[in-house]
């Protein structure tokens, strides 16, 4: 078969070009050589198309006409787990033995590249040899490794992961799984997700985590709400049962300035009672003329645990930001990007201040009966002012308007559930019975106006300036509940585990223009579910197959005046994962057929209808190991065909829809060199980032060229020269080392990609 483009598709390219790599990767460990959203200045939703753009606010005059389904109809969205160190996850696990975790903190995940379970992928303790979905987990010492800063460089090194569709960008962690976007319903931290709406998106503190596991694949069986491109699920740091501290001061390129801190430990002699305080202090600049990277950040967590069965973990964090309210920098033609910033230093912020406060808590009755329950409350409010050229250049001078926008967002999650082991017969059952209610109100202020000076493009100058707020001209409110309720069995015959999951979902939605005092109301329902078939061999290979489904509910009318239906997903998976026993070593493998149904996409007149369906197939590999001697080692390998079937704009149907590449390969090795050399303590890590091609406009009509980044990192511990400096380490980290400039076009639009950055690290344990 052949799409419009005249490009070969289907299971012929995905199977050739899977076999292929796999016989690579497997003989070699995997040592092989990732859409996002669009930037938040793109201004109508198409998330008919793979990457849904974010909510407007740059590229829109004053006197245009904006549509708002947009910064509405994505109010909520996401869950997760925690992930656990097992150097044998291919041995059957004892029914007999019960899984805790719910208060459980721990620095195991700083000591390999190689997780065994995750609570992600099924809500329980399951090892992933034996969880029939793609999953894998990026653990502390990864994060350590690679000296990472933000959510997006911590799962850009996984199979299936798009991280810079729309470049640089630090204001908003964007990411795609399998080609769809996750931004706004597939983020989760410790199992509940992180509700985003317009530009009040939860920002991650990746140094207040201790694993992320990327879950790829339709999950709304155990989850609810969400993409079909999956989820990431974010493990906060817990309080230890052993005193750890750790304080680091991190500077570098761009008058970065950082302190972090992280002290835990039991608070009494019999340990019942624990806990730990992360925090971090940053002042950055970014390579926009006025741009800030500013972070405060502290999150303290209580852990009482009044006997083996029982544990109760008290979890809040707060955090205030400033980034740049707007990137872009001036495109002189299709696929290009200049370093001409569009905006004003004097007016380009975007000022957030997020809180959290929640809990986990866990009994067992027994080996057999376990009860949870989770609770979070989140507030965000942001605050964007920025500037947008008015029109095109005339003479190389562009005239040029400003933009407000102010953006909050309460939230309130819970999730209870019942795990119980029992028998029937010779088939051993993990039973997980659970229900989740969410609740979530977004208030949306915009405002447009002028105020601003003109920009020579040609020889741009930004002298400071002083330019009032716009006066709010747009006020909406939603409000949105869901409630669902969950069964899953785990079912263990000899070698074979079959997974089925089910889940009904209720939401109800209101939306409120309030200067038009209008109401829109809207209840969608819906059934999801999971099943999957794995068999685990001695050997620690483990086959599966598995068939998922996926749905969100849309807020917003057709042009008839129709309620949208929710976006439904539906993928079928089958793969191998690979564990040899006793070894840190985790090989998977997997091909998938997803598709996604009744997504939006909006038409050159700013209509929004509901006709998008785009498919994506393809072939995902990964190899992970902690080897003897000091050696870690990840890499991926991802192949993406992806089409648009349906949509309102016929001239991109048959075509491959923009941002992502088909190919996408990475790998990322750290050596610590032996203790008893003449190089005693020191550690050096090298990374490569392939990118192919990818089309820059969902129309087909111009590519984006491939890229390959290069990081790197050394490493040295000073408590291999003197024993009274154990503890104290000093780290260097470049990302893009070799400064590739690079321009990325999604949707029309097109970015700047990250410049080198370079970042010192001096910490010191004890």
């Amino acid at each position: 078969m052949r799409r419009n483009d005249g490009q070969t598709f289907g299971w012929e390219r995905v199977v050739k070009a899977g076999l292929g790599v796999a016989s690579l990767g497997i003989a070699g460990l995997g040592v092989v050589l990732q859409a996002t959203p669009a930037a938040a200045q793109t201004s109508t939703t198409n998330s008919g198309s793979s990457v849904a753009p974010l909510p407007a606010v740059t590229v829109e005059a004053p006197n245009q006409a904006r549509p708002r389904t947009q910064s509405v109809q994505r109010a909520s969205q996401s869950p997760r787990g925690r992930a656990q160190r097992n150097p044998n996850p291919a041995q059957a696990r004892n029914q007999n033995t019960r899984d805790t975790g719910a208060g459980r903190g721990n620095v195991s995940s700083e000591s390999s590249y190689v997780a065994g379970n995750s609570t992600a992928g099924t809500k329980t303790n399951t090892p992933l040899l034996e969880t029939p979905q793609s999953i894998s987990v990026v653990t502390r010492k990864e994060l350590n490794d690679r000296a990472v800063q933000s959510l997006t460089e911590a799962v850009g090194y996984e199979p299936g992961v798009r991280i810079d569709a729309s470049g640089f960008d630090p204001r908003f962690d964007a990411i795609a799984l399998r080609g769809f976007d996750i931004t706004y319903n597939g983020i989760y931290l410790d199992g509940l997700r992180l509700v985003g709406a317009g530009l009040s998106v939860f920002k991650t503190e990746p140094y207040g985590v201790d694993s992320i596991t990327v879950v790829r694949g339709p999950s709304s069986a155990l989850y609810g709400l969400g993409s079909p491109g999956g989820l990431i699920d974010l493990q906060s740091k817990l309080p230890t049962s052993q005193p750890f501290h750790e304080v680091q001061t991190v500077f570098g390129d761009r008058d970065r300035i950082q302190g972090n801190f992280d002290l835990s430990g039991p608070v009494d002699a019999d340990g019942q009672f624990s806990y730990r305080l992360t925090g971090v202090m940053r002042d950055a600049n970014v390579f926009v003329p006025g741009g800030k990277d500013n972070r405060t950040y502290i999150a303290p967590a209580f852990t009482w645990k009044p006997d083996q069965s029982t544990t109760l973990t008290i979890l809040g964090s707060y955090q205030k930001s400033k980034t740049p309210g707007s990137m872009f920098t001036y495109s002189t033609g299709t696929g290009t990007a200049t370093d001409v910033f569009t905006g004003s230093p004097s007016y380009n912020s975007l000022d957030q201040e997020q809180g959290r406060v929640g809990y986990l808590f866990e009994h067992a009755f027994n080996n057999d009966i376990t009860v949870r329950q989770k609770f979070r409350y989140v507030d965000v409010d942001a605050v964007t002012r920025y500037v947008g050229f008015l029109g095109a250049p005339v003479g190389n001078v562009v005239s040029r308007y400003t933009g407000l926008v102010h953006d909050t967002l309460q939230s309130a999650i819970m999730d209870n559930q019942v795990e119980a082991k029992l028998s029937t017969g010779p088939v051993q059952h993990t039973l997980l019975v659970g229900t989740d209610y969410t609740a979530s109100k977004f208030t949306d202020r915009q405002g447009f106006g002028f105020g601003v000076s003109d920009l020579n493009v040609a020889s741009p100058v930004y002298a400071p300036e002083s330019i009032p707020d716009p006066a709010i001209s747009s006020s909406t409110q939603q409000r949105q509940t869901q409630s669902g309720v969950y069964i899953q069995d785990q079912a263990r015959l000899d070698r074979w585990i079959l997974t089925m999951s089910g889940r009904s979902d209720w939401v109800r939605t209101t939306g409120e223009d309030l200067f038009a005092l209008t109401r829109q109301n809207q209840s969608d329902q819906a059934y999801s579910g999971r099943a999957g078939l794995t068999y685990v061999f001695d050997s620690g290979v483990a086959p599966y197959v598995a068939y998922s489904t996926s749905f969100f509910p849309n807020l917003g009318v057709d042009p008839t005046g129709a309620f949208f239906k929710p976006t439904t997903g539906k993928q079928t998976e089958v793969g191998v994962k690979y564990q040899p026993p006793g070894t840190k070593s985790f090989i998977t493998a997997a091909v998938f057929d997803l598709t996604q149904d009744g997504g939006l996409v909006t038409t050159g007149t700013g209509v929004t209808v509901q006709r998008g369906e785009i498919q994506s197939r393809g072939f995902e590999l990964q190899g992970l190991a902690s080897i003897g001697g000091g050696f870690d080692i990840t890499s991926s390998y991802t192949y993406l065909d992806m089409v648009t079937k349906q949509a309102a704009d016929s001239t991109t149907i048959g075509k491959f829809p923009s941002g992502n590449p088909p190919h996408t390969a990475t790998l990322w090795g750290n050596y610590a060199l032996p203790l008893a050399g003449p190089f005693a303590g020191l550690s050096i890590g090298t990374g490569v980032r392939y990118m192919s091609w990818s089309y820059g406009d969902d129309a087909n009509t111009f590519k984006n060229s491939s890229v390959t980044l290069v990081d790197a990192a050394l490493k040295y511990d000073f408590g291999q020269a003197a024993k009274e400096l154990k503890g104290l380490t000093f780290q260097v980290n470049a990302k893009n080392l070799f400064n590739l400039h690079y321009t990325t076009c999604q949707v029309g639009y097109c970015y700047r990609g990250a410049p080198l950055t370079v970042i010192a690290t001096l910490g010191y344990r004890w």
